[in-house]
């Protein structure tokens, strides 16, 4: 009897949390592509720094004109030749370099997390993540631009930018130095974190269900690093 009742005990937690699923680097090829992540929108390359691989969004390749790569072959590789209007649409902001975490078919509920560096940018120093990623190229992202300060809840609506919500407070970070930009869904209750922080709180207008990854913007150089996901059920 006592163990059938710490079994009912413990069970509705042990449901609540699932593992960590941590994107490993660590056979990643310096200099080329990442396998693990997938560049839809802008030049992505795994580097070395301080030691160990990270992945870089090189944002001089799209002052250079050519934003959107591969991204016809990319979109295909994932949703199949099908989805042609996620092409159109996200051609329409290839401004906004993506990649998506290949080995995460799909996030609905729990916590994302990232570290992150800017290194560089004219125009933006932004980095962010991107999250409930859908066949017609529709996300949300929640990004730090070091430019403005601040962590911003974005929309991307049928090739359509759309500002949310600010973060309650300006946090000025320098460059070459690493943060964490963290972000838990729970129905349609959002929050973000910046190193920790409580910044941002939202309801959205749906619950979450999509594909995930890095996000950043125009001519940004940003590396990141452990990027986890830890799924829950709400």
């Amino acid at each position: 009897m006592r163990r059938l009742v710490l079994c009912l005990l413990i069970t509705p937690a042990a449901l609540l949390a699932q593992k960590p699923i941590r994107v490993d680097l660590s056979r990643e090829k310096v200099n080329a592509e990442p396998t693990k992540f997938l560049p839809m929108v802008g030049s992505w390359v795994v580097t070395n720094e301080g030691g160990r691989k990270v992945v870089l969004v090189d944002g001089r390749a799209w002052k250079k004109g050519q934003p959107a790569g591969g991204l016809a072959d990319n979109a295909r590789a994932i949703y199949g030749a099908r989805h042609e209007e996620f092409i159109d649409n996200v051609k329409a902001f290839a401004y906004f370099p993506i990649a998506v975490a290949r080995d995460i078919d799909n996030f609905e509920n729990g916590e994302i997390s990232v570290r992150f560096q800017m290194i560089g940018g004219t125009l933006d120093r932004c980095s962010g993540i991107m999250f409930d990623l859908k066949p017609n190229g529709d996300y949300l992202a929640v990004r730090f631009n070091g430019t403005e300060d601040n962590l911003v809840l974005w929309t991307f609506n049928n090739g359509k930018r759309s500002f949310v919500k600010r973060g309650s407070e300006n946090v000025p970070l320098e460059l070459g130095t690493w943060h964490e930009i963290k972000i838990t869904v729970h129905g349609t209750q959002l929050a973000g974190y910046l190193d920790g922080k409580h910044l941002l709180d939202y309801t959205l207008k749906a619950p979450v269900s999509g594909k995930v990854g890095l996000w950043s913007k125009t001519d940004s150089m940003s590396e990141f690093a452990d990027f986890t996901v830890t799924p829950s059920a709400q």
